[in-house]
């Protein structure tokens, strides 16, 4: 079987990071995707996707370099969640849990947002399980594009 969703778009927000109870970090943002299309008529039309994104663990503590519209990469696994709210009513969503994270763009935000973007960066949790995560380079190449 297999569960693998691959986006490229621009951040609807800064990502929102809490810790869980249990200590574990975990990071919420929305990623815009566009797609442009013809319409019967001819005339080009735009159409705006919006998909929850979260990281977990070492991913999300490195979220913090994120800003809203950032252009980023994004390989993850789709997941659903049910939950109950204050009235017993059921509500559901679907998310992207990401595995990897590229930033596509360099970018400067100013000192009011708190940092500077470290340009193509590339928040990987499949290398930091496998080489420790103390390997964090915010430095990529366009030869390190996966396009």
């Amino acid at each position: 079987m297999l569960n693998k969703v691959t986006l490229i778009g621009n951040l609807g927000k800064d990502p929102e990071i809490r810790t869980t109870e249990s200590g574990v970090p975990r990071a919420n943002f929305t990623l815009a995707t566009n797609e442009n299309y013809k319409d019967r008529n001819g005339n080009w039309q735009k159409s705006t996707e919006w998909h929850d994104l979260v990281m977990w663990r070492g991913l999300a503590e490195r979220a913090k370099v994120l800003r809203k519209g950032m252009l980023v990469y994004v390989e993850g696994k789709l997941t659903h969640r049910k939950w109950q709210d204050r009235d017993g009513k059921d509500h559901y969503s679907a998310e992207v849990t990401v595995d990897l994270l590229r930033i596509l763009e360099k970018r400067e935000h100013s000192a009011t947002q708190g940092t500077n973007s470290p340009g193509n960066a590339n928040l990987d949790t499949k290398k930091e399980e496998s080489q420790g995560g103390d390997d964090f380079n915010p430095s990529v190449s366009e030869d390190d594009l996966p396009f």
